[in-house]
């Protein structure tokens, strides 16, 4: 990703993992847990939510990751239940936010104004909305993936019987390693594992949502 891509697409970052944790802390708080808000991340102001090494790795590798929103069960009324629509609610605001942007480049496209070959305003903003629906997208389905910590593990967690609560917490102190370890192994060998998962379901919605 060249310096000029990097610019155009920070804003899409910016706002794809800040509408992402506060979905997480929202939710949470409407569920009953009030620990989110108590700590500044019911918030949309970015600043609350990034973490600082999280958003350097998204300048060296091109991969990054903002604060987990706190969640203490003991507030909520079902923690299983309740902990499956907490852990969703951060993919399904990148979906809509890519959704949205889906919409406006359809727009962009039909009324002529999607230029993509040149640096007017009308180029800029495309392609903005065009980083912004693929990062959201690209957000939503590697958080849905069933690796902790990621919130597909969570909402797996959720829908598994209590018989393999013990297993899952094995998985879950190893999840971490696991999921790092095969993003440095796609860094340095180029061979991207987890693009081959999430790349069609990417490809899929960009075409459903953007007509792209």
């Amino acid at each position: 990703m060249d310096l000029n891509t990097l610019i155009l697409a920070v804003p899409a970052i910016l706002i794809a993992l800040t509408f992402h944790e506060f979905a997480h802390a929202y939710v949470a708080y409407r569920l009953g847990d009030p620990t989110a808000k108590h700590m500044g991340r019911l918030t949309l102001n970015p600043l609350a939510h990034l973490d600082p090494m999280g958003t350097i790795m998204i300048f060296l590798i091109h991969f990054g990751w903002a604060k987990p929103v706190p969640v203490d069960p003991r507030y909520l009324t079902h923690p299983k239940r309740d902990m499956m629509w907490i852990s969703a609610a951060g993919p399904l605001m990148n979906m809509a936010l890519a959704l949205v942007s889906g919409i406006l480049i359809r727009v962009f496209i039909a009324t002529g104004l999607a230029d993509t070959y040149s640096s007017s305003p009308n180029a800029i903003l495309f392609q903005m909305l065009y980083f912004s629906m693929y990062i959201n997208l690209a957000l939503a389905f590697f958080n849905l993936l069933p690796i902790p910590p990621l919130d597909g593990s969570k909402i797996f967690a959720g829908l598994l019987p209590d018989r393999y609560a013990p297993t899952m917490h094995l998985i879950e102190t190893r999840g971490p390693m696991l999921l790092f370890g095969v993003i440095m192994f796609g860094w340095v060998t180029g061979f991207h594992v987890l693009g081959l998962v999430i790349g069609p379901f990417i490809r899929f919605f960009s075409a459903v949502f953007g007509g792209v």
